[in-house]
């Protein structure tokens, strides 16, 4: 623990050994489709429904609180990637700005938001492609719902990891193109939805409350939908784990991350509108395919099926998107010393292969096991940490160091940065109690490992650098 306080230092790519070393390869477009593909997913096509059950049509303002809190995050993530244009994200920027110990909290959270948000992305994509397919219940659901195993949340993230591993630019190429897809499929329902809009829909707007309230493990209230569906606003942050591979990260690191979050808010309350207009909220609740239900409800057959099948094809996006960005997470630590070393090495094309079949493990056990509402909301749990980091990490580099460059600034600074922190830490509040515990007890958990294994091994790897 006596290094507890150390701050990293951000060594050039020309320092860094060539094993360690991830290939530029990414532009501005690449990155804002990496963000929008990560955005734009589950988290409308699925938990809407479940946003829906616990606000009623005030999910519509649920969607709007959740969006105002990530997009002051966004605006923090950047300005500090600008100005740290290293992979790790929220780890890294912490490990520079506030020391080891809180680094590795905030690595170890986002260790559990990634692997969890692809499990649960992963599991929203089998509930769109098993009715399709008509597949046995049995094999497309865990334990949790009366099966056996999910095995196309399983067999996505194989393929996903797949395609990771077969190359960067590669795969955001696809991304891209199936991020299209997608944006087509919301633009079609939107277009079809909107004239059966009904006023009566809306009626009673706010049926449960604002705040969140009801028992534990059923809590209602438009905040306890915003603390659940915040889930389908995140994803910027895993542009910023791509700054090593940004061919210019001080410019299209910025655009990026605030290109796609304008967008995807734009996109999320039109269909929000859209959704609860068109169809009572009662009837889609908690639907696994809830944006298909309602074409359904109001027959248009045929719209469903092709949203569902966009829903197949493009939902893996988000999964590649989260799954590239744990991969990288995961790659950084290593580097670090905070896990195995050896899990850092790149492939002859410029691939951490070793992290992402790692990865590939964690992620599709979890997926094939657990019910997609609760991994959403400890996925949460571990976001939400990582932003009150950046937006904090942000007002302490203006007060440490004003006079830095910063190819990103963030308007009202200290305006946006107390309110994205305010705002994380109520919807964290606003969390299942149960997820509130599960959080803690991974961080005690977390706390063990950094004790007797990461910190000594942190230690050992600086040392061999300035050694060299």
């Amino acid at each position: 623990m006596k290094n507890w306080n150390v701050r990293k230092q951000v060594i050039s790519r020309e320092e860094m050994p060539e094993h360690h070393r991830l290939p530029q390869s990414l532009s501005w477009p690449h990155l804002i489709a990496l963000g929008v593909g990560a955005i734009v997913g589950t988290g409308i096509l699925t938990l809407i429904g479940v946003g829906a059950g616990k606000a009623g049509p005030a999910v519509i303002l649920s969607f709007a609180i959740a969006g105002l809190i990530c997009a002051c995050a966004a605006l923090a993530y950047a300005e500090v990637a600008t100005m740290i244009p290293a992979s790790g994200s929220a780890y890294t920027y912490s490990y520079v700005v506030f020391g080891e110990l809180i680094a590795w909290i905030i690595g170890w959270s986002l260790i559990l938001e990634y692997s969890l948000v692809v499990s649960a992305v992963a599991v929203g994509w089998s509930g769109y492609l098993a009715p399709l397919l008509g597949m046995p219940h049995e094999l497309a659901n865990g334990p949790h719902a009366g099966g056996i195993v999910n095995l196309p949340a399983i067999f996505i993230i194989a393929v996903v990891a797949g395609l990771l591993i077969a190359g960067t630019r590669e795969s955001a190429n696809l991304n891209a193109f199936l991020v299209l897809v997608k944006l087509s499929a919301l633009a079609l329902f939107v277009i079809v939805a909107l004239p059966y809009f009904k006023g009566a829909n809306l009626e009673p707007f706010m049926p449960y409350g604002f705040p969140r309230s009801g028992p534990s493990g059923s809590e209602v209230g438009v905040m306890a939908a915003a603390a659940i569906i915040f889930f389908a606003f995140y994803g910027f942050d895993a542009i910023a784990t791509a700054a090593e591979e940004a061919k210019n990260p001080g410019r299209d690191l910025a655009i990026g991350i605030v290109g796609s979050m304008v967008l995807c808010v734009l996109i999320y309350m039109a269909v929000a509108a859209a959704a609860i207009g068109a169809l009572s909220f009662t009837r889609f609740a908690n639907s696994p395919e809830p944006l298909a239900l309602i074409l359904r409800e109001i027959g248009q057959g045929g719209a469903a099926w092709f949203l569902a099948v966009s829903a197949v094809v493009a939902l893996p996006t988000v999964i590649l998107a989260f799954f590239y960005g744990q991969s990288r997470i995961f790659f950084t630590m290593a580097r670090d010393g905070m896990l195995p070393q050896s899990l850092a090495r790149v492939s002859s094309r410029g691939s951490p292969v070793r992290i992402t079949i790692f990865t590939a493990v964690v992620v599709a056990i979890i997926a094939g096991i657990f019910p997609l509402d609760e991994i959403a909301a400890l996925a949460n749990a571990g976001t939400l940490a990582a932003f009150v980091a950046v937006c904090a990490a942000m007002l302490v580099m203006r007060r440490r160091e004003p006079g830095r460059e910063r190819r990103f600034r963030t308007p009202l600074a200290w305006v946006v940065g107390p309110l994205g922190i305010a705002g994380c830490l109520y919807l964290f509040w606003s969390l299942p109690v149960k997820t509130q515990t599960y959080f803690l007890v991974w961080n005690v958990i977390g706390l063990l490992v950094y004790m007797l294994y990461a910190s000594h091994q942190a230690a050992r790897v600086r040392s061999a650098g300035s050694a060299a």
